[in-house]
């Protein structure tokens, strides 16, 4: 039985587990996540659609798996479910999502400063074998480790 001690173990098999639901209502699970905030532990959903999401898809989403994760019975500790949208300023963390916006522009933050800066931005030019190039403003490219950056979303976009 997984526990709190391997969170992305449970956030892996509650993917699995949504998968099917997310297709059937036309939905896209953008990612999943099984966290601790406070004293409360979170199972969230991040859903997307080609029209992108409103509440209704989240409450369907939220009503079509939760019967089944209680049925599944792989999580040990109470927890709230939650289902949303991933935003305009959606963070990438799947390899698909870095593959999907390749030429997006795009924040990076970065677990240690470099050059004393924790902030770049850039566009996101290439993503490959856990690196990724970002072109930044001033024309010159830099090369990252995925395991460098703390984060790495989308930039707001100014035609919005």
């Amino acid at each position: 039985m997984a526990n709190s001690a391997n969170p992305g173990g449970i956030a892996a098999r509650a993917r699995a587990l949504a998968q099917p639901f997310a297709a059937q209502l036309g939905l896209t699970l953008w990612d999943v996540r099984f966290l601790k905030e406070g004293v409360n532990w979170y199972l969230r959903f991040w859903i997307d659609a080609p029209g992108g999401v409103g509440l209704e898809e989240c409450e369907a989403l939220s009503r079509a798996v939760d019967a089944p994760l209680d049925e599944a019975d792989f999580i040990r500790q109470s927890y709230i479910l939650e289902v949303c949208s991933p935003g305009i300023e959606r963070e990438l963390t799947r390899e698909e999502h870095f593959q999907q916006y390749l030429g997006s522009e795009v924040t990076v933050r970065l677990v240690r400063p470099r050059e004393g800066q924790r902030t770049l931005s850039g566009v996101l030019e290439v993503c490959e074998g856990g690196r990724l190039t970002l072109r930044l403003a001033q024309g010159d490219a830099l090369s990252l480790e995925k395991k460098e950056c703390a984060s790495v979303r989308l930039a707001e976009r100014s035609d919005a």
